[in-house]
Parts: C-alpha cells; sequence; structure tokens
C-alpha cells in the first residue's frame, strides 16, 4: 500500500498557493507539509520538513523552479518533483527535465485531476502532460538502437506510466527484474529519470 504523501507546495502567487493547499489537503492519502514564495526556501523547506513530492512553479523570483529543482535533486534525490506551470514552451520544458523534474503539468489541469496525477508521481513513474509532449519536436536518439527487443518493450509501458510492478504483471518479470532493467536502460541512454526516459520515447521516429 501507497505510503501517505507529504506534499510541499511552491508557487509566488500566494491566492495559487492557497488554492493548491486548501483542496489538495481534503485528499485522505496526501498531508500539505507546507507552501513556499520561491524556490530557494523551497530548498530549506525540503529540510525542515522532509516532504516526499514537491509540486513546483517554474518563474518566481530570487530562485526560480528549475533552479530550486537542480538542488533538491542533488541534496534530496529520492523527493518527487512535479512541474505546475503556465509555461508550455520546448525550453521551460527540456531545461525542467534536465534539472531532474519527474513530472509536468500545466495549471490548466484541473486540480482535482493533479491529486490523481501527484498520486502516479509518487508510486515511481513519470507524469508528462498531453499538451506538453506535443510541443516536443521529434528527433531520433542513436541510444535506442543500442536496446534489446525487452528493453524497448520496457521503455514503451515506461513511457505508458506504468509501475514497476504493472511492468512485471504485463512482461512476466519480477519488480527487483523490471526495476534493474529500468536502471540500464537509463544508463545507456543517458537520462535521469522516468519522465525523460517516457520523453525519450515519444520523441523517436
Amino acid at each position: 500500500m501507497m505510503s501517505k504523501m507529504k506534499l510541499l507546495i511552491v508557487d509566488d502567487d500566494a491566492l495559487i498557493r492557497k488554492s493548491l493547499s486548501l483542496t489538495l489537503a481534503k485528499e485522505e492519502d496526501i498531508t500539505v507539509v507546507g507552501t513556499a514564495e520561491d524556490g530557494g526556501r523551497a530548498v530549506e523547506m525540503c529540510k525542515e520538513e522532509n516532504p516526499n513530492v514537491v509540486l513546483m512553479d517554474i518563474r518566481m523570483p530570487n530562485t526560480d523552479g528549475i533552479a530550486a529543482t537542480r538542488l533538491i535533486k542533488q541534496r534530496y534525490p529520492e523527493i518527487r518533483i512535479m512541474m505546475l506551470t503556465t509555461f508550455d514552451d520546448k525550453p521551460n520544458i527540456q531545461q525542467a527535465l534536465s534539472a531532474g523534474a519527474d513530472g509536468y503539468l500545466l495549471k490548466t489541469d484541473k486540480i482535482a485531476d493533479i491529486a490523481g496525477k501527484l498520486r502516479t508521481l509518487m508510486s515511481g513513474s513519470g507524469v508528462l502532460d498531453t499538451d506538453v509532449l506535443k510541443k516536443l519536436t521529434l528527433t531520433e536518439n542513436p541510444a535506442l538502437e543500442t536496446l534489446t527487443a525487452r528493453e524497448k518493450d520496457i521503455i514503451r509501458l515506461v513511457a505508458q506510466g506504468l509501475t514497476n510492478k504493472e511492468i512485471g504483471e504485463q512482461l512476466f518479470l519480477s519488480d527487483g527484474t523490471v526495476r534493474n532493467n529500468v536502471s540500464v536502460i537509463m544508463e545507456k541512454v543517458e537520462v535521469k529519470n522516468r519522465a525523460q526516459l517516457g520523453l525519450i520515447y515519444y520523441e523517436r521516429d
């Protein structure tokens, strides 16, 4: 059973912080451990409040969300980070994922839907908004050609948002075998997390 989510909300707009906090706190399996108005404070609160998920805006004064994501992932790599922003341009998407973000959603999503996507993120899967995927130009990744047929099956299922357990059930593999395969695949294609791995699958020609 998934443990209760300890969520930190980061946004420079006080009304958005309050709205997200009040709504998401109503979910039985989500505890909002705090809110932060910029990325610098978010990094501090990760040490103080020990969240396991951070909902992060991109454009903020002082330390922005991309810089904060990079710092948090360096210091607390186990924390899952979901970007939530109005910016759907390719540079911001790529910079956020390169910094280590595990998911990328747009503020056009309903808050009720965001809760479900946060759960998916916490389970170990990457989450990318459909409109975000459409913004990315299709490119060929030569590293995909080095993957075995089994590894290509796994990356396809990762891109669909399945957990290691769900992938194992489909391919008749143990959780540990899937986890090891995912690690090997990420090393081969030189990505840091499952969101980036899924992105490579969707970017293939």
